[in-house]
């Protein structure tokens, strides 16, 4: 056991305690209290934060549209959907 390294530790908790509080009025600051200042960006993205928020997921116009132009069976050839399919694969790589 190191009898040193034990002073030293005991020094740093015997550290003098501070004798008082003093009241807020005898503490002078030159903030005298707490402020918040949001930026004109701040303000314009949470209005547009908000407009999302508010706005529905599905456009019902859009929707309905393509509701109403695909509206039945919708025959699709097999063997050329495959090769748009191949074709993008291969662009994209």
């Amino acid at each position: 056991m190191r009898v040193d390294a034990y002073n030293a530790i005991s020094q740093v908790y015997s550290a003098k305690r501070p004798s008082g509080v003093k009241s807020s009025k005898e503490v002078s600051s030159p903030y005298a209290r707490d402020e918040v200042q949001i930026s004109s960006f701040g303000r314009d993205f949470q209005v547009a934060k908000q407009a999302v928020a508010d706005a529905s997921d599905v456009r019902e116009d859009v929707v309905s549209e393509m509701k109403a132009k695909y509206s039945g069976d919708v025959q699709v050839d097999v063997d050329d959907f495959a090769s748009v399919l191949l074709q993008k694969y291969n662009q994209a790589f």
